[in-house]
């Protein structure tokens, strides 16, 4: 593979890819894990709490306890809900761009579309991963939360694909 190559994708938006995206981004993320974790315990507690109320020597309480397990269910979805939020409007962004155009070289990604032109070094988007219909980019642990993502599907060639996985092999970490 000579350096100086690029890899060309032309795509439009899909909802399926930006959710994968998103959650690809999210999993490599300390803070999602926690709020996941605090989702969810809180989603126990609650269950927990529901049941004391409901079987304690005096008289059961229902409308507490089915107070207490809505509130548990409110906390593990708004939690498990986020992934779905942020692809659903991250894709009206894109989606409303039209068909998009990215190249990928050794010096990092550009893409355009219909309002946009953005070029993003390596430096920034310093680390990928793979998933079998896309390429996730994204920023370090030190950066936020920044992502790119190059479906496969919008590559010319299927060679295409090996090319461009050893320019972000060249150029990036894999996660």
């Amino acid at each position: 593979m000579a350096a100086g190559e690029r890899v060309e994708l032309v795509y439009s938006a899909e909802f399926a890819e930006v959710n994968e995206a998103v959650r690809v981004r999210l999993r490599a993320t300390v803070w999602w894990r926690l709020l996941r974790w605090a989702g969810r315990a809180a989603g126990v507690l609650a269950l927990m709490a529901a049941g004391v109320v409901l079987f304690l020597p005096e008289e059961p309480e229902p409308a507490t306890a089915l107070g207490m397990v809505a509130l548990g269910a409110l906390a593990v979805g708004a939690a498990e809900l986020v992934p779905w939020g942020t692809a659903y409007s991250l894709f009206r962004l894109i989606g409303s761009q039209g068909e998009a155009r990215a190249v990928v070289d050794e010096d990092g990604g550009r893409w355009r579309s219909r309002d946009t032109d953005t070029t993003i070094r390596w430096a920034l988007l310093s680390r990928y991963t793979e998933t079998p219909r896309l390429f996730v980019l994204f920023t370090d642990r030190t950066s936020g939360t920044g992502l790119a993502y190059l479906p496969k599907r919008g590559l010319a060639a299927p060679g295409d694909a090996d090319r461009l996985r050893a320019i972000l092999d060249r150029n990036t970490s894999r996660v």
